[in-house]
């Protein structure tokens, strides 16, 4: 555990309490699901449900991250995750107790401040005493979700490349969801206007700098 700790550190420039319930949360999947972590291939899939600490530790402790397609960002808020086996279809969440905080005196009596009882305690705290655990399924289709390699579409309206099969059929056009009306970006008033300080300045009859 140490050493995932201190890569989660590595990777957040500090340690804190949050990162390793991440990493503990981890440590209790592999053990509840019977794999062996940090895993090596993407039979392993965790759906976080917060962003920033604790996504630092799940993450250096299952292998699973948003870049290799077996980490998905849901972002309701919570330090829990739902870790689902790809192989034998088995899912199960995991959520810290909610009179964590109250134990932490227990665990780590000599520590400075709450904040460092909380640093102190999580790491030595049984896992019964850290999470609650529930077992379930997956309300979505984890295939339909991962999709296939190399699959892409054009979105007709604004020409960008779709990949991953996220396109939306409407009204017999192919389009990106952003056109289909689910957008949380609104182009400015002058869409026009060149990113590139070095285009603008040519077109303006202006040289570059160099």
């Amino acid at each position: 555990m140490n050493a995932r700790l201190a890569e989660s550190a590595r990777l957040h420039d500090h340690l804190c309490p949050r990162q390793v319930l991440g990493v503990r949360m981890g440590m209790a999947a592999a053990h509840l699901l019977g794999l062996e972590l940090p895993q090596k291939d993407k039979r392993l899939h965790v759906f976080v449900e917060t962003d920033g600490c604790a996504v630092d530790g799940i993450m250096v402790s299952t292998g699973c991250q948003v870049g290799r397609r077996t980490m998905h960002v849901l972002d309701f808020g919570k330090v829990a995750a739902t870790f689902a086996d790809r192989e034998n279809g088995l899912a199960l969440r995991l959520r810290p107790r909610s009179d964590l905080r109250d134990a932490w005196a227990q665990y780590a009596p000599q520590a400075a401040d709450r904040w460092h009882g909380y640093l102190q305690a999580y790491q030595v705290m049984p896992e019964a005493e850290l999470f609650d655990l529930q077992r379930g399924r997956l309300t979505i289709s984890l295939a339909a979700l991962i999709s296939q390699e190399g699959v892409r579409a054009v979105c007709e309206r604004c020409g960008e490349e779709i990949f991953n099969e996220r396109e939306v059929h409407l009204a017999g056009s192919v389009l990106c969801r952003t056109c289909a009306g689910e957008s949380y970006f609104e182009i400015g008033a002058d869409p026009t206007q060149d990113f590139n300080p070095v285009v603008s300045s040519r077109r303006n009859g202006q040289q570059p700098r160099e």
